[in-house]
């Protein structure tokens, strides 16, 4: 496995990137609500894990849309 040549322009400017990270604080407030209470905020189920979901989606269409300001990114 290889890293793309322009790793850190990625890290700091693709949509799809800043999309997954959120997904994954999402996922962990699920994880962390489920175990403190499961109605301390009074917010439904599974609120956090849809929504998580619905941004990783997001997430994996943005990473086939081209994006500006990462010319040569994926060379």
């Amino acid at each position: 496995m290889k890293l793309v040549p322009n790793w850190r322009v990625l890290i700091r400017r693709a949509w799809s990137i800043r999309l997954i990270l959120i997904a994954g604080l999402l996922s962990g407030i699920e994880a962390g609500l489920s175990l403190a209470s499961p109605d301390l905020l009074g917010l439904p189920r599974g609120l956090f894990a849809g929504i998580s979901a619905l941004v990783t989606a997001t997430a994996f269409a943005a990473r086939l849309i081209a994006q500006t300001g990462l010319e040569g990114a994926d060379r």
